[in-house]
């Protein structure tokens, strides 16, 4: 694969050798960003479980204290007397059998999360096949299963993002904008990362974190020190 110059150079200022601190991780990524738009940067956590077994599964949500920098549309699914809480809250959309038509019948998919009332998961899940493959499928660990749709919409919009295990046992997860600057991006990683020790399975043997990674959109890839978190 052909890299374009911004790339190699970028490249050289990473030494490979080297675990970085987070802050000047970031502080490298920030600086070598030479694109012409405002690129996420990202977060690859890899683990030492094995997620095959259902306990040890590391999946959860988080609200960035800086949030991710992306307007977030958000659809809801609830009875007729939370239409305006959670409207009032900055809901996009919110419904109900109708919304799941148009999702089936137009392939409408313009939305980014999808909250639900425990009430309303009957509905929902006639459009797990659509919903699942695409993440969006509201789950009570990602906290998109909610009673309380009002503060679902609310945190999604401040910046929740959720963080799941893929087949590979990593988690990727974008963590704020380049236009954020190395502070502020620093504050949404240690955010993240806190919350994923937390989530820990007790199933898990030996090294938790087994590597932290973060990149730019077209950026290289700059090791990050998960020392203190201890696990």
């Amino acid at each position: 694969m052909k890299h374009g110059k911004n790339y190699i150079e970028a490249k050289k200022a990473v030494d490979p050798a080297k675990i970085y601190e987070s802050s000047e991780a970031l502080g490298l990524a920030v600086s070598n960003s030479k694109a012409k738009f405002d690129e996420t940067v990202e977060v690859h956590i890899r683990l030492g479980v094995d997620s095959r077994h259902a306990d040890q599964q590391v999946r959860g949500a988080v609200v960035l204290p800086n949030g991710t920098g992306k307007d977030v549309k958000v659809l809801v699914f609830c009875k007729e007397n939370k239409y305006d809480e959670a409207k009032a809250a900055g809901a996009d959309y919110v419904g109900g059998m109708d919304l799941v038509e148009k999702i089936t019948k137009e392939n409408w998919l313009d939305f980014d999360v999808v909250i639900a009332s425990p009430d309303m998961m009957g509905t929902v899940g006639r459009l797990g096949k659509v919903l699942g493959p695409r993440g969006l499928m509201p789950n009570p660990k990602a906290g998109t299963v909610s009673p309380d749709v009002a503060k679902a919409v609310s945190e999604a919009k401040a910046g929740k993002i959720e963080y799941r295990l893929d087949k590979t046992n990593i988690i990727h997860c974008p963590i704020g904008k380049v236009s954020f600057g190395a502070e502020k991006l620093n504050e949404n990683l240690d955010t993240l990362l806190e919350a994923v020790a937390k989530a820990k399975p007790a199933a898990a043997k030996g090294t938790y974190f087994k590597s932290c990674v973060v990149a730019t959109t077209m950026g290289v890839g700059i090791p990050v020190s998960t020392i203190k978190y201890g696990v």
